[in-house]
């Protein structure tokens, strides 16, 4: 018999890392190695160019935070003037939850230094991060909508930038930030150290990563696109109507003690989130219709404990590190197969165990067959329970008497017991269940005769004869109200009498004879 021999990982004391860094390290509780930490640290260490390719939950972020802190040590100073803070390295970041993340990670490395760290995203206000960027920062983790903001507002100089991070560079290119990230690298210095980390490579990753990196190191501890070995993956086919009481029976017989639930929409994200809460349970929505400010308080309850079940869109798919996270629904098979990979990338981080359960409905197939194309392995589908309730026939609240149209609701007095089991026609009708017919019409009895012919056709129409009888005058209208007699102001006409012109030949005689 040949007994097994376990490799040891290495640690991270033998690397020529400073003391300041090893305590950080240590602090918060790394003492080995992941292998991308063993592969990359020494290469980014020496000053090349790197991609790292990793199955999501190894740890790429300290890979490439803990040796450019050491190569940035040499700029530590504790001067307060901003001119001695210029910004040495640049971490891009797709979601601002993933930026976020990264910055605590790199404030709990560098916390025993004199480097200074920001983070700036979008949904809060610009002022505090320009503020910020102003005092000067050698560290800037960002998104790249809020970054080209601050260089297009002058708050940030990048011309003495020496390191560039492209963190989950295929999410970006997925969500189109490809224009925002040729912006930002054209205001970086052509010489410059560049590391390329993701947990999924594509062609249009290579096409990036030969367009903006010098002979990069590839870098994989796995195959890509690669799911980790230590969660368990189960699908069940399911009807979309049948797909809530299978979360809640799921739930309930694995007894754990939070789950994330994945959605393609915000709107369906929503309204699980309500049903949830409906049956009990403390559940919270997280998507992109949310501010900022709500986004990072149901991420902390949610780490804190404080929700059970946290129903999210793709915003939490990405980077997010939940510790001892058992159990990932996908309530919805996503419609990009990479994004499977990521979405149960959120259990089974850091050697621990997970399970992955995606729900498959009859119209996913294809959705199926791309993730099993991509992950290079089949999956069997599990049937559903065939006692599960469908939504429609979930208990549904009795419809009162003022729900019914035409009716109102009777005034009783307090105390007063209802009458409504007594009434045959309304047990009836909560037999039939909550809906009722609409009323019909009442019947006119003069459109129900059947048709009948004139007795003279030549004779013209009914509405005829009455627009020849309006045609025809019947003198002024009774509705025209006769003119009123007033009194002139200076008293009635007279009829002048014509005045004759004298004869000027007869005056011209009287006045020579006077």
């Amino acid at each position: 018999m040949t007994e097994e021999t376990k490799v040891e990982a290495p640690r991270f004391d033998t690397l020529p890392l400073d003391p300041k860094l090893l305590r950080a390290v240590s602090d918060s509780g790394y003492t080995a190695m992941t292998p991308i930490q063993a592969k990359a640290i020494p290469i980014v260490l020496a000053g090349k160019d790197v991609m790292g390719a990793a199955q999501t939950g190894t740890g790429k972020t300290a890979a490439f935070s803990i040796p450019l802190l050491q190569r940035m040590l040499k700029h530590e100073n504790a001067s307060m003037s901003p001119a001695r803070h210029p910004v040495r390295a640049v971490v891009l970041a797709p979601t601002r939850e993933l930026a976020d993340q990264v910055a605590q990670n790199v404030l709990a490395y560098a916390k025993h230094t004199n480097l200074r760290v920001a983070c700036v995203f979008g949904g809060v206000d610009i002022k505090p991060q320009a503020a910020q960027l102003k005092a000067g920062v050698e560290v800037l983790i960002a998104t790249p909508g809020r970054l080209l903001d601050h260089i297009e507002g002058r708050n940030c100089a990048l011309h003495q930038v020496e390191y560039v991070v492209l963190d989950e560079a295929d999410r970006m290119l997925d969500i189109g930030f490809l224009p925002d990230l040729q912006r930002i690298l054209s205001h970086l210095p052509k010489t410059r150290q560049t590391l390329l980390f993701s947990a999924t490579f594509s062609p249009e990753i290579k096409r990036l990563a030969s367009s903006y990196l010098q002979n990069p190191e590839l870098v994989e501890v796995a195959r890509p696109n690669a799911t980790a070995s230590t969660v368990e993956q189960r699908f069940y086919a399911v009807g979309d109507d049948k797909k809530r009481a299978l979360l809640l029976q799921l739930w309930r017989e694995r007894g754990s003690k939070q789950a994330i639930v994945f959605m393609n929409s915000k709107l369906g994200a929503a309204r699980l989130t309500r049903a949830l809460e409906r049956e009990g349970l403390k559940a919270s929505a997280l998507h992109g219709d949310k501010s900022q400010d709500e986004r990072l308080k149901t991420l902390a309850a949610f780490k804190a404990g404080e929700v059970d079940l946290l129903v999210a869109t793709d915003v939490a798919g990405r980077g997010l590190d939940i510790a001892e996270l058992p159990l990932v629904f996908n309530f919805d098979v996503p419609f990009n197969a990479e994004d499977y990979v990521h979405r149960i990338g959120r259990t089974g981080r850091a050697g621990a165990s997970g399970v992955a359960i995606t729900f498959v409905s009859p119209s996913d197939a294809r959705l199926v067959a791309d993730i099993e194309k991509l992950i290079k392995r089949k999956m069997d589908l599990e049937p559903a329970a065939a006692s599960l309730a469908s939504d429609d026939e979930r208990p549904r609240r009795p419809r009162r008497e003022a729900d019914e149209p035409g009716t109102e609701a009777p005034r009783r007095e307090r105390g007063e017991r209802s009458e409504r089991s007594e009434r045959p026609e309304r047990a009836e009708r909560s037999d039939r269940g909550s809906w009722s017919a609409p009323r019909r019409a009442p019947a006119d009895p003069f459109f129900d005769q059947p048709y009948e012919p004139k007795a003279n056709p030549a004779e013209p129409p009914a509405w005829e004869q009455a627009a020849a009888k309006s045609l025809k005058p019947s003198g002024p209208s009774k509705y025209i109200k006769p003119k009123r007699q007033t009194a002139a102001l200076f008293g009635p006409k007279r009829d002048l009498e014509p005045v004759e012109p004298a004869q000027p030949a007869a005056a011209s005689q009287e006045n020579i004879a006077g």
